[in-house]
């Protein structure tokens, strides 16, 4: 019904359509954050991590592939994994809760090492810093 008046007034609704999808794909835009957080036990705490905000969210961890995912109710994705000496974070989620789930990912596991003084610091998909938590001084 709107094509129709639309182009009965001679105008088209092209433009408003176009204003319309850029927004919807503003608001699912998809961005990635990425950290590599040392630590002397990169299993324990990837598994804390997922175990934890897994109360809230969906998680999983395999122990045999020191991996997991931790998927939030926002369309928000964390996939830790481990190397040795580090535990890999790759965060994925829309473009206006990137901060927010840095943050709320890193000061958890920052809490958990506080003994251990873990630094996160995130780097975002296009190069730039994200933000970063800091523990404790390790002993």
């Amino acid at each position: 019904m709107l094509r129709r008046r639309d182009q009965l007034a001679g105008t088209s609704p092209e433009p408003c359509t176009r204003l319309h999808e850029e927004e919807a794909k503003a608001d699912t835009e998809r961005v990635v954050s990425t950290a590599s957080v040392r630590t002397d036990r990169p299993a324990r705490y990837g598994k804390q991590l997922v175990s934890h905000l897994g109360r809230r969210a969906t998680g999983e961890w395999d122990d045999d592939s020191a991996a997991g995912r931790i998927d939030f109710d926002g369309g928000g994705r964390v996939e830790p994994s481990c190397g040795e000496g580090v535990l890999d974070l790759r965060l994925e989620t829309a473009a206006d809760g990137q901060a927010r789930l840095e943050d709320v990912v890193g000061r958890h596991l920052v809490r958990f090492g506080a003994r251990d003084g873990l630094l996160v610091e995130w780097t975002r998909g296009d190069g730039t810093r994200g933000t970063a938590q800091r523990g404790g001084t390790p002993p």
